[in-house]
């Protein structure tokens, strides 16, 4: 296994590093430290040869460009200090009313207009026995965003000879404070070849946090059954995407059990690549990107689009501060934020 360093670009003056991590088998990892963003996610096929399976670019620019800028896909981007949406851009906590950055209508998402997906972490490269990998570090002040306390969080991304790469998360805060951090990266097994209509997905739930008119989730569970969105069985993407009107965006619940656990799968037949979800976290957003604008491609040609990858959003409750039943949404000075997801890559 090896890792190396190169200059992804420039923002302000400042050069954006990429880290490139590969392990003996042909999986690559590509991260960059501009939103501590997964970029780049080579999978071997002995079908179809070696592609990048998610959504990203080979340069900065891409990141900064218009289209998608207008866009706001999150692509492979660390989202923090909340990931999704928040009721109304607020919350109450120890009896004291919070105020948050409204970025989508009047709803609070994804951390706010400077989320983490924005920010340029201090970045280390981490070399071990049986992983190489890549610790990213910052510091969010007090009130940013609307949020209270100085929050000081670590990610460490790892990969390994068993063709795994995990993310854990770990935040220290200095007062009682929201947090659920996820990763935003959109895959596409095919290496977009094809959309993601023919993807077979299970997803080891049987309920979801139902929305409300605004698409916030207020606590209230539906459950799959006799629904498009039962994934209990694996089943090709399109088979529901066609029985529903803007696919999947839903926050699917798992079994109360914080250790690392498969929650989800997908496998793409002609590539013969498929991958596999463990996760610490209560729930999963799953998204089919509908909103994703046909306008964004890789350099190379790399189509993206509504319905051409899919995302795995790991975290803790959608709206998570304003459900008194949610697990985990406020992290305390005395017990620090942990969490840890995994994607098992098979081909």
């Amino acid at each position: 296994m090896k890792i190396e360093k190169k200059p992804f670009g420039q923002i302000d003056g400042q050069t954006i590093d990429q880290y490139i991590l590969s392990n003996n088998n042909g999986l690559v990892l590509g991260i960059i430290n501009y939103g501590a963003t997964i970029s780049s996610i080579i999978v071997p096929s002995a079908r179809q040869g070696r592609a990048d399976v998610v959504c990203g670019f080979n340069q900065i620019d891409g990141y900064l460009s218009e289209a998608y800028q207008n866009n706001a896909p999150y692509f492979g981007a660390t989202v923090g200090r909340y990931a999704g949406r928040i009721k109304d851009a607020q919350f109450v906590l120890g009896g004291e009313l919070y105020q948050l950055e409204a970025n989508d209508g009047d709803n609070h998402l994804h951390g706010g207009k400077l989320g983490f997906d924005k920010r340029i972490w201090k970045s280390e490269t981490l070399e071990e026995d049986d992983a190489v990998g890549v610790k990213m570090s910052l510091i969010s002040q007090h009130m940013e965003e609307g949020y209270p306390g100085q929050v000081e969080v670590n990610i460490y991304f790892r990969m390994n000879d068993n063709n795994e790469i995990s993310i854990r998360y770990q935040a220290n805060t200095d007062r009682v404070t929201p947090i659920s951090l996820t990763n935003h990266t959109y895959f596409n097994l095919s290496g977009f070849k094809d959309n993601i209509m023919s993807h077979l997905a299970c997803i080891v739930s049987d309920s979801y946090l139902q929305p409300d008119a605004s698409n916030v989730p207020d606590g209230s569970i539906s459950k799959v059954e006799n629904t498009p969105a039962d994934l209990r069985k694996p089943k090709p993407l399109g088979v529901c995407i066609d029985k529903m009107e803007m696919g999947f965006e839903h926050y699917f619940l798992f079994e109360k059990d914080s250790r690392l656990r498969e929650v989800a799968s997908f496998t793409e037949e002609k590539s013969g690549r498929g991958i596999k979800v463990f996760t610490t976290e209560p729930g999963m957003l799953f998204y089919t990107g509908y909103y994703t604008s046909d306008q964004l491609q890789r350099e190379n040609g790399d189509q993206y689009g509504q319905f051409r990858a899919f995302c795995c959003e790991t975290s803790r409750y959608i709206n998570g501060p304003n459900i008194a039943s949610s697990p985990g949404s406020v992290t305390t000075p005395d017990e620090p934020y942990e969490s840890e997801t995994v994607l098992a890559f098979e081909w």
